[in-house]
């Protein structure tokens, strides 16, 4: 993708909060705000801003405070601590009496880079998806991330959003329409599918260009909500393609692929073939570098599916 503007997912999050004017919203943060964004809010609407600190489980007892007050908390922190430190306090806090608390992880994925192991956090789907209550985002850009926060803080409920440090290209125009549960499908090929969630869409998207070269028409679907999932574009899918492929930033166990399979196994029994992180830790390095270790560039994407083309 040439001349295309790159901008990282936590940023569009941080600038889009301080749009969106509804005096109930309040944001709390865990003493990376400068990390997430969420001092962009912070400079504008300082009263509404709260500083937990390295606490990050109290962070989530509070917005669950203010959540039966009346108030829409806006949590704040890295993926690996709102969703690994906090599992408990979400879980009994937020989750099981559904209050209406948005959960926000930035810094998701392998594409933290040099951060490493501890920080790349490549299980937070799964955990979140298996609350019940919980709605569980991924946006890929600037403008799905923008549109999706306004639809979370409409929704009453507790939603998890997960968001990348790394910057991606905006894919999406302004007059384009996101709605939670809808997948959004790229292309009417009808050779495969290539769903795909989060940072890796544009890759998702490049390699469905590139196979065009070979003959190969596929569609791609962006499954930026994974849960409650887009059942229907799913099962339309693997009825009126051919293969069927999922791509994720995320341990393949519990995340876009095992949810995909869950769909496709009651409804539509069909082979999916999963890239993701196969069970296995992050290690430290740059972005590009561990996306070729762990074979998730778009060339080895690629070279992957062209094997499963045949060709």
């Amino acid at each position: 993708m040439e001349n295309v503007e790159m901008i990282a997912t936590r940023e569009s999050f941080g600038k889009e909060l301080v749009n969106i004017k509804n005096e109930k919203i309040v944001v709390l943060d865990a003493d990376v705000d400068t990390s997430t964004k969420t001092n962009i809010f912070k400079e504008i609407y300082p009263n509404r801003f709260f500083e937990i600190g390295i606490a990050e489980a109290d962070m989530i007892g509070t917005a669950a405070g203010f959540a039966t007050c009346g108030k829409i908390p806006v949590a704040s922190t890295f993926a690996a601590f709102i969703t690994g430190r906090c599992y408990d306090q979400i879980r009994n806090s937020v989750a099981y009496p559904n209050l209406n608390v948005k959960l926000i992880g930035t810094h998701s994925g392998i594409t933290v880079g040099e951060d490493g192991a501890t920080h790349q956090m490549l299980e937070d789907i799964s955990l979140m998806r298996s609350l019940p209550n919980m709605t569980v985002i991924s946006p890929a850009d600037d403008i799905s991330t923008k549109a999706l926060l306004k639809e979370i803080i409409k929704h009453e409920g507790p939603v998890y959003m997960r968001l990348s440090r790394v910057k991606t290209p905006v894919l999406y125009t302004e007059d384009t329409k996101f709605k939670i549960g809808k997948g959004i499908q790229i292309g009417d090929g009808l050779d495969g599918t290539l769903f795909a969630t989060g940072d890796l869409l544009w890759e998702a998207i490049e390699i469905q260009e590139k196979l065009v070269e070979k003959g190969i028409n596929i569609r791609v679907v962006d499954i930026h909500t994974i849960k409650p999932i887009d059942k229907e574009l799913i099962i339309k899918s693997a009825r009126e393609t051919g293969l069927l492929f999922s791509l994720e930033d995320h341990n393949i166990i519990g995340g876009l692929g095992s949810s995909i399979a869950e769909v496709l196994i009651k409804e539509y029994p069909k082979k999916l073939t999963m890239f993701g992180i196969d069970d296995c830790f992050g290690k430290s390095g740059s972005v590009e570098d561990l996306l070729k270790f762990y074979k998730l560039d778009k060339n080895s994407i690629y070279n992957k599916m062209l094997k499963e083309f045949k060709i």
